[in-house]
């Protein structure tokens, strides 16, 4: 009997209470509408702001997406570079000493065996020096890669459709065929079929020279290196400084989300074989990257505090003007026995609505705006590339919903400031405000 007489009365108090607070909404929605045109004007501010925080952080993510896939897949890094520890800062200097020997690339090839997200294990080794055509002579850098690797990363990217850099055509059993950048081609008058040689000193400081044959002409990934670039078979950079080593290996693995935890492994790995090896993620090793992104968080805060400051701006102007109007309003409101936080309530629903309406529009908007550079399809050039590319903006799930809720939280607490100063209105003077 007593629990059911307490069911009863609770759920006739919930019935109540959202009786009310329908009430409460219904008071606040005709007060939004007896003020159209402001109510109109601060939900445009709202919906805009919104929608342009959704089409930047699109593009940025657009942005961010395609630079990391460059610098894994495009430039052929993967996501972990292994390297003899002290390479880096030494081994320019004293490349024999600071080289990946046989014994060490197959130590590390076991390891990453064991490494179920370990794609692809594969050695590479940097060149430089010069190539003729047999008239005149200019300087190159070259990656040493095995062929059959390239495969592998370019079937990991979109990006191989929109950047002019050819699918493969070396050849892990004629490692005398090469690719070389466009401009490096022009140069020196190259194209498809010509026959040029390489000359470089050895890891022992002797004089060397290869001939080649240019197998294919590509984009280079950067501007700065298309008169300069070359994509050479590993066998081949290892016979032009007449080693048997690598300086970096290179890790491809399945998920990028997994870098760090797979570096983790490795690093343990190498401590209890006694390897002295480092290991580079992919961030570390592109300053590129890390640049691009750092500049557009910078962007996306300035955006974003541009954004706050008019929505914040709007709202208060918005519930200012609505409290002068309306102060008889509130005075016959409190003398009524509504009590203050009641009022305060009251624009705080109406703000909310005010906000709610705002990106509601605000996503139609972004998805106009999505509309609108698909249907389009506008090209540019970013800093760094050479070729034009789409333009895209792509869709981000969390930034509608972190943007709405941090709308809406704004639209609310902004609205605190009027509506604090209506609840503390003198009851009487409220009355007889003209």
């Amino acid at each position: 009997m007593w629990t059911d007489a307490y069911t009863y009365e609770m759920d006739a108090f919930w019935r109540v209470e959202k009786t009310a607070m329908v009430t409460w909404f219904k008071i606040a929605f005709r007060n939004l509408i007896k003020n159209k045109r402001r109510s109109f004007v601060t939900a445009l501010a709202i919906s805009l702001g919104y929608a342009a925080v959704n089409l930047f952080g699109g593009f940025t993510t657009y942005i961010y997406n395609g630079n990391r896939e460059a610098s894994i897949y495009l430039a052929f890094r993967g996501h972990l570079n292994v390297f003899k520890k002290g390479f880096l800062k030494e081994g320019q200097l004293d490349p024999r000493s600071y080289l990946l020997s046989a014994a060490d690339i197959e130590a590390v090839e076991d390891i990453c065996r064991e490494i179920p997200e370990t794609l692809l294990v594969t050695p590479q080794l940097n060149i430089s020096g010069l190539i003729s055509n047999g008239k005149v002579s200019t300087i190159f850098i070259g990656q040493g890669i095995v062929p059959s690797s390239i495969d592998v990363f370019l079937n990991r990217t979109t990006l191989i459709n929109l950047v002019d850099i050819g699918r493969n055509a070396l050849v892990d059993d004629k490692d005398y065929g090469v690719a070389v950048a466009y401009d490096l081609a022009h140069m020196l008058n190259l194209g498809v079929g010509s026959y040029a040689v390489a000359m470089s000193t050895t890891v022992d400081g002797q004089m060397n020279a290869l001939d080649m044959e240019v197998f294919q002409l590509f984009e280079a990934n950067s501007k700065q290196l298309n008169d300069k670039f070359m994509r050479v078979p590993f066998s081949f950079a290892q016979k032009l400084y007449d080693t048997k080593s690598a300086d970096r290996l290179v890790i491809l693995l399945n998920k990028a989300e997994r870098t760090e935890f797979v570096r983790a492994q490795l690093e343990r790995a190498f401590a209890q074989k006694g390897l002295k090896l480092d290991v580079k993620t992919w961030i570390e090793q592109s300053e590129w990257y890390r640049r691009v992104k750092e500049m557009f968080d910078v962007i996306f805060l300035f955006l974003f505090t541009i954004v706050f400051v008019i929505v914040v701006m709007s709202i208060i102007n918005t519930m200012s003007v609505a409290v002068l109007e309306r102060t008889r309003e509130i005075g016959t409101l409190r003398a009524l026995g509504l009590k203050r936080r009641g009022i305060m309530l009251l624009f705080a629903i109406e703000s909310s609505l005010l906000g709610f309406g705002g990106t509601l529009f605000g996503i139609f908007l972004s998805f106009l705006g999505w509309w609108w550079i698909d249907f389009f399809r506008p090209t540019w050039t970013p800093p760094g590339v050479v070729t034009r590319i789409p333009l895209k903006i792509e869709f981000v799930p969390e930034f509608f919903g972190i943007s709405f809720l941090i709308l809406m939280a704004l639209c609310i607490l902004t609205s605190m400031i009027p509506a604090r100063g209506a609840a503390h209105k003198n009851v009487v003077d409220a009355l007889g405000h003209v």
